[in-house]
């Protein structure tokens, strides 16, 4: 027996939603999975508000909502990448004896996908799950450098960084320009980080990955060979995922 009947019922709702080639009356969907009548209701109401579900008034009908293809969408992006990041970020986890890191943006935020860790590599705050402003992590500045300039605005007032814009524009474009972004303990003490943009094909950033490992523990020399390994799995992964990196978008910061 479920422990949470109204959450198993809301979820057999999509389930059947998603099923079906055509709306469905609530009539149908409490004939369907045999539900009470009015548990029906509240549980469409409750969809309906969240938008998971869309009431159509004419022929009073429900179907799948934008919050349904949002998710699903968000599903299909995120677990190919995974997939297609993994061995790269394992192999560059060990080489730069860290961790490594694949995310995405969530609004003003970047929520982590996917870590890699080297043996005897300390355990970070970025495990998978995780959220952080995406203004304060490398990961999560230079996906935002790859942004048309209305969306960085909008991430930064979402951030409560509005007085900081014009200083973090121009640091946002040195590290578009040079394909890169890197933050010493402004995440976790002693480690430093290194971040690349994986792009897709219209060049909007995708994904990010990235490299944290002890902080001085490694020369420029060193580090750029760290960002070009970075940088080449995104690439792969962009080739494989989108058909190759697309043309940045004119509306960029400048």
């Amino acid at each position: 027996m479920p422990q949470v009947p109204a959450a198993r019922n809301a979820l057999r709702i999509l389930t059947l939603l998603s099923l079906s080639d055509a709306p469905l009356s609530a009539a149908r969907i409490q004939r369907e999975l045999d539900l009470p009548r009015s548990s029906t209701y509240h549980l469409l109401r409750e969809l309906e508000a969240s938008g998971f579900v869309v009431h159509l008034s004419n022929p009073g009908t429900y179907g799948l909502g934008l919050a349904a293809y949002r998710m699903s969408a968000a599903y299909t992006t995120q677990q190919p990448l995974v997939r297609l990041a993994a061995k790269d970020l394992k192999a560059i986890a060990v080489f730069v004896g860290g961790s490594t890191h694949l995310s995405r943006m969530a609004g003003s935020e970047v929520v982590y996908l996917h870590e890699a860790r080297a043996p005897k590599a300390v355990s970070l705050v970025t495990e998978v799950g995780v959220r952080l402003p995406a203004l304060s992590t490398a990961s999560g500045r230079i996906m935002v450098a790859h942004l048309p300039e209305a969306e960085v605005k909008a991430v930064f007032s979402a951030s409560g960084e509005q007085r900081a814009y014009r200083e973090g524009k121009d640091r946002l474009i040195a590290a578009r320009q040079r394909g890169w972004d890197e933050e010493r303990e402004e995440v976790s003490r002693g480690q430093e980080t290194v971040a690349v943009a994986v792009l897709d094909h219209l060049g909007r950033p995708a994904a990010a990955l990235a490299a944290t490992f002890p902080a001085g523990s490694r020369d420029d020399d060193q580090r750029a060979e760290v960002v070009g390994r970075l940088s080449a799995a995104a690439r792969r992964v962009a080739g494989k995922f989108f058909g190759g990196a697309g043309t940045p978008v004119r509306t960029h910061l400048s």
